[in-house]
């Protein structure tokens, strides 16, 4: 008998050794298909995190935007960190955050809702909410800014009638050191306000002032550390401060705006609509008349998307006026090249959206400000909608998504001089405007800023016309140096508390 044949027998005849050499040959094979099976849904690498911890203590938690793109340097462009218990992938760069938003954009297209913004919007409007009441809120709210002339003659003529008021209130305080931060945010509030509503606000109107402290207060607040432990584990830091501070400001500003519905309600002429709460009462009341069974226009839904509009359409294009003003402090000789340019096109005469065109420096500016401010430095978090292979690596459905902004707009590949405010990142040899592939301050795909063209509009307008009346300095015994650009922690980074002079130019 072969020396095969005697072992084959010995196998046989021996009923232990057949069934340990079975159970070998099981687990052999057990390791062999898992080892396998992840290699083929090999998920994307990152720092190893301890248990219940995650990476926590690897993190700056009031700025985890700078610690996340370090860590893309060492793990790469998509990389896995858990805050806490809770995985999260990580994009990094320009290239890799644009094939997901837009190439895979059904794939990353979900909102992860952290239990913060559940808290204080269940579920509705359009920041925080996915499915088809998403869907339809966002599509409705795009429907009616445009048709009250977002991007168009009407926006611009309502822009530069808040510029005259915003200009006044800078007048009073006759060139001495004042804080920018509430005119301005009352400025652009009044434009969201003014489509909303219908109607602009006083900028001494108590209840028009509070409500614009208490989004600014909640922004600044939902960024902070103790806010980030509470996303992380809800269960077990629920009693911190900030998150009442929120749910009390929530609270009360809902009352508010429902006293507004109400006046509203009882003056609606459904033959005109004087804003997009007209328009949604108007479709609320269609859709109950033909009986329509599960309507997402209804009463929640309205409030949290009337009040998604008013907290991002005033923080995010007030603060990012309030880092060109202290930019302009910081950089005169760029201010003097925007005003001799503006000075030779413009002249005396009101400023046009139009102007644009004929002025590239000015608008190279506005550009650079917006990309060096980085004022949504991990956009807000997305969730996989399905499961998928991204740049070969399985990414399971329901994965939290940070896509990170700032390793786009700071993206070395990109740009010329990432930290470096140089508005010549959009300009060609010639000095004419250049548009940049890896300009993002909006985000991009499927859940890109839905204001984007009204953003940009009052962006141009309210900065000329304040750069066309105004020289902006630091106050009396501040040098241009001393001037911080250290950015303040929130969830939208704005500048550090500061005073300006605006230093009447006529």
């Amino acid at each position: 008998m072969s020396v095969l044949g005697d072992f084959i027998f010995f196998l046989f005849s021996n009923p232990t050794t057949w069934l340990g050499v079975v159970v070998l040959l099981l687990v052999l094979y057990l390791v062999s298909s898992s080892v396998t099976s992840q290699e083929m849904r090999k998920g994307p690498p990152g720092p190893r995190p301890l248990p219940l911890l995650g990476n926590l203590l690897q993190l700056d938690l009031s700025r985890p935007y700078k610690t996340l793109f370090q860590l893309s340097k060492k793990h790469g462009s998509v990389f896995t960190v858990y805050l806490g218990p809770k995985k999260v992938v990580v994009l990094a760069g320009y290239k890799t955050v644009k094939e997901a938003l837009v190439s895979y954009a059904e794939e990353f297209g979900d909102r992860e809702i952290p239990p913060i913004f559940y808290d204080t919007s269940f579920g509705h409007g359009i920041l925080f909410a996915n499915g088809e009441s998403w869907k339809e809120m966002r599509r409705f709210a795009l429907t009616t800014l445009r048709d009250f002339g977002m991007g168009k003659r009407m926006a611009e003529h309502k822009i530069l009638e808040e510029c005259h008021h915003l200009i006044q209130m800078f007048e009073k305080h006759k060139g001495k050191p004042f804080n920018t931060a509430c005119p301005v945010n009352y400025a652009t509030s009044n434009i969201i306000c003014n489509i909303v509503y219908g109607s602009r606000f006083e900028y001494d109107d108590p209840r028009f002032t509070n409500m614009v402290m208490r989004a600014n207060e909640n922004i600044r607040v939902v960024g902070s550390a103790p806010l980030q432990l509470y996303n992380m584990f809800p269960r077990l830091v629920s009693w911190v401060k900030g998150r009442h501070l929120i749910l009390n400001n929530v609270e009360t500003t809902n009352r508010e705006v429902k006293d507004l519905f109400k006046s509203l309600k009882e003056t609606l002429n459904p033959h005109i609509c004087r804003g997009l709460v007209d328009c949604f009462l108007i479709r609320k009341q269609k859709e109950e008349d033909s009986s329509v069974t599960n309507t997402h226009y209804h009463e929640k839904n309205m409030l949290y998307t009337v009040t998604n509009l008013f907290a991002a359409g005033t923080d995010t294009t007030a603060t990012t006026l309030r880092w060109a003003l202290l930019l302009m402090a910081k950089y005169p000789h760029i201010q003097d090249q925007v005003q001799e340019e503006m000075d030779r096109v413009v002249g005396s005469r009101v400023v046009q959206v139009d102007d644009h065109k004929n002025l590239p420096y000015t608008n190279a500016v506005i550009h650079e400000t917006q990309r060096l401010a980085n004022i949504v430095p991990m956009s807000l978090p997305h969730k996989t909608s399905r499961d998928v292979t991204f740049q070969g690596y399985f990414i399971k459905a329901g994965t939290t998504v940070f896509p990170l902004l700032t390793s786009v707009l700071y993206d070395e590949s990109e740009w010329e001089a990432p930290h470096t405010f140089n508005p010549s990142h959009f300009l060609d040899e010639e000095g004419k405007f250049t548009r940049r592939d890896a300009f993002m301050p909006f985000s991009a795909g499927r859940r890109a800023c839905l204001g984007e063209s009204l953003a940009k509009m009052e962006l141009f307008l309210f900065f000329t016309s304040l750069l066309q009346r105004f020289r902006f300095t630091p106050p009396p015994g501040v040098t241009e140096d001393e001037l911080d650009l250290t950015p303040a922690v929130g969830l939208t980074l704005g500048p550090s508390p500061h005073e300006l002079c605006a230093v009447s130019r006529q």
